[in-house]
C-alpha cells in the first residue's frame, strides 16, 4: 500500500513529540490511537486509560480469558459456598450479603506504602459521595457498610443479593495520598486528583508498572514497579505512543517506530486484513470477536428523537448486513440487540429491523416528516429533519461508517451533519455531559452477563447535579426498565434470570434509545517475537497480564 506524503509527515510529526525510540531489547513501544481523559481509575469510563492503567493497577476481581470470575487483588474468590460470603438483613430490615475480600500479601504502591482494606474503603467513600461524579456509581451506592478487621482484610455489606455479589471489579485507590485531595472539595476531586495534577507520582500504582512520564495527547511512558511483588516483567519500559490516525498508524508499524499496536485500539479490520495479505509473514494475526457494542447513543431530550417512530425509521433506512460484507468482509456481524450473541444471556426473540427504506420513509411520515425543498422532510412548523452526527476523529471506519449512514440516511429524506473530536475530548465531556445534540458513535465493552444498570437507569444519567455520573448518556427513561434491572440482578436462578434478560432485550429493541450496529472483531497484529499477548474478548485489557509479556528472538 502507498502512503500519502501527507500521512507520512502527519506520522514524522506525532513522533517527534515522542521520547526517542530506544534500541535495546527490553523497551517496548505500543501504538494506540486515543489519549485518556483522564488517568483516575473510576473516573470516566475509556478503554484508552483501562489499557494504560492494567499495567499500574488490578481490579479487586475480574473476568479472565477463560470468562469466568477470578481473584486478582484477592487471595479467593468469596462465595457463598466458602463461607467468603455470607447472607444478612439489613439495618432496614432486607436481605443482604456480606463479602470478605482477603488482600493477596506484597501488594504494595510504589512509594512502599502496603496497599490496605482502608484503601479500598476509601475508594467506596469516593463512589458512593454524590458529588464525586464516578462512572460507575451504582457499584457503591449498594454497599451500606465497609469494615476493615485488619489491614489485609476488606468486608463489604451490600443492601441486596445479587447473582454478581462477589464481583467487585474496581481499583484501589491510594488513601494516603488521594485522601486529603477529595476531603479538601469532593466535587472538585475530578479536576484536582493526583492522577491527573500529578500522574508520575509513583504512590498511585501498585502494579507491575508505574507511569514515569506523560505528555498530554502524545504519549505515555512506564517503568517497572520495583516494590511489585509478582512475577518480574520482562520489559524495563514500555512507551504507549498516541496516533490518532489509522493510517499513520500502520506507517509507523512498518517503518519499525512503534514495536506493536493495541488490538482494541488500533487498526480498523479492513486495514488488518489488508495488511495480513501483504505482510502475513512478519506478524501473527489474530481476529478476536468479543463482547463490544458499536452503536449510536441516541439523545432522547432531542424533540426528533424522541419519537420512537424515528428511531425505528432510522434503523430501518441504513443496511447493515451490506455494511458488514463490504467494510468487514462479514467479520463483524450485524447487531439487533446490545448483547452479543457470545454472551450466555444473548436472546434471538427481539425486534429486528433490516433494511426497508418504504417502511422507513412510512413511519417517518406517520411521525409527521413530509417530503420538503431538496429532498429533506420538514414538519407542520416547516422544521428540516436534520440531525448531528459525532464519532472520534481519526478513526477511519467510524468516519466511513458515518458517509455511508449520511448517505443511507439521504435517501429517506434525513439530513446528516457530521462533526467530529479528539477522542480525549468526545468521550471526556461531549458525551460524558451529554453535550452531543443527536447521535453519537461508539462501541461499549462488555464483561460477560454484565448488566447495563449504568447505561439504561433512569437515576445513571448524567446531570450537572450529579457531577456528570452514570453512563446514561441517552437519557433513557423507562419505570419498566428500572424495575426489570433489579428483578435481574437479585435473581441468583440462572434459568429464570435468562427469562428476565430476554425480556429486557426486547424492551431495548422496541424502544431503541440506541442503533445498534455491530458487534466488533479486534484485530490483534502481533509482531513475531512479542509472546504472551491473549486476548479476551471482554472488558478486562490484554494489560492486566502485562507480566506474562515477552520478546523471543527479537
Amino acid at each position: 500500500m502507498t502512503v500519502s506524503v501527507g500521512l507520512t509527515l502527519l506520522a514524522l510529526s506525532l513522533l517527534a513529540n515522542t521520547p526517542a525510540r530506544a534500541e535495546d531489547k527490553r523497551t517496548l513501544v505500543i501504538g494506540v490511537t486515543q489519549f485518556p481523559s483522564t488517568f483516575h481509575p473510576v473516573i470516566d469510563a475509556m478503554l484508552a486509560k483501562s489499557y494504560v492503567l492494567g499495567m499500574t493497577l488490578r481490579p479487586v476481581t475480574t473476568y479472565g480469558h477463560d470468562w469466568q470470575l477470578s481473584c486478582l487483588v484477592c487471595v479467593t474468590l468469596p462465595t457463598l459456598e466458602n463461607g467468603g460470603a455470607v447472607r444478612e438483613t439489613t439495618p432496614d430490615g432486607k436481605a443482604g450479603i456480606a463479602v470478605t475480600y482477603k488482600i493477596r500479601d506484597g501488594l504494595t504502591w510504589g512509594d512502599g506504602q502496603p496497599v490496605t482494606g482502608d484503601d479500598i474503603r476509601f475508594t467506596w467513600e469516593v463512589g458512593k459521595h454524590p458529588e464525586s461524579g464516578v462512572t460507575g456509581a451504582d457499584v457503591y451506592q449498594r454497599i451500606w457498610k465497609v469494615e476493615t478487621p485488619d489491614p489485609r482484610t476488606v468486608v463489604l455489606h451490600t443492601d441486596r443479593v445479587t447473582y454478581n455479589y462477589n464481583n467487585f471489579n474496581v481499583e484501589p485507590l491510594p488513601a494516603h495520598l488521594e485522601r486529603a485531595v477529595f476531603a479538601a472539595d469532593p466535587r472538585a476531586y475530578k479536576q484536582r486528583t493526583l492522577y491527573d495534577t500529578d500522574t508520575s507520582n509513583p504512590g498511585l500504582y501498585f502494579g507491575p508498572y508505574r507511569v514515569v512520564e506523560v505528555s498530554a495527547g502524545a504519549f505515555t511512558a512506564l517503568e517497572r514497579n520495583p516494590h511489585w511483588s509478582g512475577p518480574k516483567p520482562y520489559f524495563d519500559r514500555i512507551v504507549v505512543r498516541v496516533i490518532p490516525n489509522t493510517a499513520a498508524l500502520e506507517a509507523n508499524l512498518l517503518s519499525g517506530a512503534i514495536d506493536y499496536i493495541a488490538g482494541a485500539l488500533g487498526l480498523t479490520l479492513d486495514q488488518a486484513l489488508s495488511l495480513q495479505s501483504r505482510r502475513g509473514g512478519d506478524f501473527d494475526f489474530v481476529y478476536e470477536a468479543g463482547l463490544i457494542y458499536e452503536h449510536l447513543d441516541l439523545n432522547l431530550d432531542n424533540p426528533i428523537l424522541a419519537d420512537r417512530r424515528v428511531r425505528q425509521a432510522l434503523l430501518h433506512g441504513i443496511d447493515r448486513q451490506a455494511i458488514s460484507q463490504k467494510l468487514f468482509q462479514g467479520k463483524q456481524p450485524v447487531a439487533d440487540s446490545n448483547v452479543s450473541p457470545l454472551d450466555w444471556v444473548h436472546s434471538d426473540d427481539v425486534a429486528k429491523y433490516p433494511y426497508d427504506p418504504a417502511k422507513a420513509q412510512a413511519l417517518l411520515a406517520d411521525a409527521g416528516w413530509k417530503p420538503g425543498p431538496g429532498g429533506v422532510r420538514i414538519n407542520a412548523k416547516g422544521e428540516k429533519l436534520s440531525l448531528s452526527l459525532m464519532t472520534t476523529a481519526g478513526a477511519r471506519v467510524r468516519e466511513q461508517v458515518q458517509q455511508v449512514l449520511q448517505h443511507y440516511w439521504k435517501q429517506i429524506g434525513v439530513e446528516i451533519r457530521i462533526h467530529n473530536e479528539p477522542a480525549r475530548v468526545f468521550f471526556g465531556q461531549t458525551v460524558r455531559e451529554r453535550r452531543y445534540d443527536a447521535m453519537a458513535m461508539f462501541a461499549w465493552i462488555s464483561a460477560p452477563e454484565s448488566l447495563p444498570r449504568s447505561t439504561l437507569a433512569t437515576n445513571m444519567i448524567p446531570t450537572e447535579a450529579n457531577n456528570w455520573a452514570g453512563q446514561n448518556y441517552t437519557g433513557y427513561r423507562n419505570p419498566a426498565v428500572d424495575a426489570l434491572l433489579d428483578a435481574i440482578e437479585t435473581d441468583l436462578n440462572r434459568d429464570t434470570r435468562a427469562a428476565k434478560w430476554a425480556e429486557l432485550q426486547r424492551i431495548y429493541t422496541a424502544d431503541l434509545p440506541a442503533l445498534p450496529l455491530y458487534f466488533r472483531a479486534n484485530p490483534y497484529v502481533v509482531p513475531k517475537w512479542l509472546k504472551g499477548i491473549r486476548p479476551t474478548g471482554h472488558q478486562a485489557p490484554t494489560t492486566l497480564w502485562v507480566e506474562n509479556w515477552r520478546a523471543e528472538g527479537r
